[in-house]
């Protein structure tokens, strides 16, 4: 018989679709009520650490250099007040093979699929994994095809996209082109169950596991180079992955007191699944539009229960202009001799003044670049923006307002780390929580789970479950 292939209809087939296309019983985590047992999950993959770090370099993964930015650190130093102007360090994941920290993640789910007996693979993403996958796949003799948003409906795509688009085919891989709209996992799931083939999806345990490597590399390398731990890692954040796996990681190595912050690209007012603001946006990953609903709520993925939970890890939250991204990646390639894509410089942007408020001794990584090239590159993008009807200026980057503008520092004074409101984020978290399951009274359990979720203390919980209408339970006293 003919599967039904509506929208409505391939959703509700999502559940028996990731199990055959993972192998992973989704249900088996389930708790009592709105939780789910996470280390569970995550245990999942199945793979040491030590296993995982001989995957990786079997496949041109891994063992990526740490490099001390001595004048960009020199340049903070210049606007930070006395004895401020932490040093800054950057793992340099660009010299992985495909050119990103997704191909950590990558080299775990292509291997896990070619163990499982796959034929290939399929990942839904804005570019970087999909190159990453095809890659991986090439080199394990798998297929792959990558199910991409591409354009907008006018079939105009940017610059970056398109790049993205050509590195993924460039592998091998099938790419499956859309416009921007909901029908990106629907259409990744049509996929899978069509083929048969492997879910490489960003959000499993293997991609996130794949991760790891990074942060248990990073406190390595710090150790041996300085006899310490890093102060923080600068994670750049889009859908949690990356912060996800580098501070479990980072937690693996016992560099337990290592201060996590995420940062991300000031992108509010724009909608992503806007096709009118689809092309106003001058990066594709690493911004507040994908970034803050990951956040708020994480199981919006291609999988039941998504393995990338940020909130469980991020001690703070930045966001940064793309004025300023922009300007400290043409930085980096003037003072350091690197030159990187600007979505992986989101944390390095956010670095360069978070620098400015530590201890000239702190040690501040960033950990993760990624590749560039001509769509990549910051000309080609602000060109596109100008097009586009977006202004490129000098001045405050405070005036920004994305989709209209976008405005350089008129000198480095002015590039900024803006601390977005942590409690605003959890309370979203809780806010999400008893919408999405319609709750009216909580169990201990709950309370725990939460409490896990955002980091977070058993007042604060019951406080906003209470805020929220919800009665709260216990074991032994009935309802409080």
């Amino acid at each position: 018989m003919k599967l039904d292939k509506s929208y409505d209809a391939i959703n509700a087939r999502k559940n028996e679709i990731i199990m055959n296309s993972m192998q992973i019983d989704y249900e088996k985590f389930e708790l009592p009520g709105i939780g789910f047992d996470y280390e569970a999950m995550m245990n999942e993959s199945g793979y040491s650490m030590e296993e995982m770090q001989k995957i990786q370099l079997d496949h041109g993964v891994g063992n990526t250099p740490l490099i001390e930015l001595g004048n960009l650190t020199a340049l903070a130093r210049k606007y930070a007040p006395k004895g401020k102007g932490a040093r800054i360090l950057v793992k340099d994941e660009a010299a992985n093979a495909s050119g990103s920290f997704k191909a950590r993640r990558a080299s775990i789910a292509v291997q896990h699929a070619k163990k499982l007996g796959y034929k290939g693979v399929i990942a839904a993403t804005s570019g970087n994994y999909g190159a990453a996958v095809a890659a991986q796949a090439a080199m394990q003799g798998l297929k792959c095809i990558v199910v991409q948003e591409c354009y907008d409906d006018n079939k105009i795509g940017q610059p970056e996209i398109l790049e993205k688009q050509r590195i993924c085919e460039a592998y091998g891989a099938e790419v499956v082109q859309l416009t921007v709209g909901p029908e990106l996992f629907t259409t990744h799931l049509s996929l899978l169950e069509d083929t048969g083939y492997f879910n490489a999806s960003l959000y499993t345990p293997y991609g996130i596991a794949g991760v790891e490597t990074l942060g248990y590399e990073l406190a390595m390398q710090c150790r041996e180079r300085f006899g310490k731990d890093p102060d923080a890692v600068v994670c750049t954040n889009a859908g949690g992955g990356n912060l996800t796996g580098t501070a479990r990681g980072l937690i693996k190595a016992g560099a337990l007191d290592t201060k996590i912050i995420g940062a991300c690209i000031d992108l509010k007012g724009l909608h992503m699944a806007s096709d009118k603001d689809f092309n106003r946006k001058s990066c594709t990953t690493g911004h507040t539009g994908f970034a803050m609903p990951f956040i708020t709520w994480p199981d919006r993925s291609d999988t039941p229960r998504n393995a990338a939970r940020v909130l469980r890890y991020m001690d703070e939250l930045v966001t940064v202009k793309q004025g300023e991204l922009f300007y400290i990646t043409q930085a980096f390639a003037i003072l350091e001799g690197y030159e990187r894509g600007p979505a992986g410089n989101t944390s390095l942007t956010a670095a360069f003044a978070l620098a400015q408020q530590m201890d000239e001794n702190q040690i501040l990584v960033v950990q993760e670049t990624e590749y560039t090239s001509a769509g990549k590159h910051p000309m080609p993008q602000l060109t596109f923006a100008k097009k586009n009807g977006v202004e490129v200026l000098f001045g405050d980057p405070d005036d920004e307002i994305p989709g209209k503008n976008l405005i350089f520092p008129e000198n480095p004074s002015l590039i900024k780390a803006r601390s977005y409101d942590m409690t605003k984020a959890r309370k979203s978290y809780i806010k999400n929580c008893v919408k999405n399951y319609s709750m009216t009274s909580a169990t201990e359990e709950d309370i725990k789970f939460i409490m896990d979720e955002i980091k977070s203390d058993r007042e604060f919980v019951v406080s906003e479950l209470a805020e929220r209408g919800v009665r709260t339970k216990t074991h032994s006293h009935g309802i409080l």
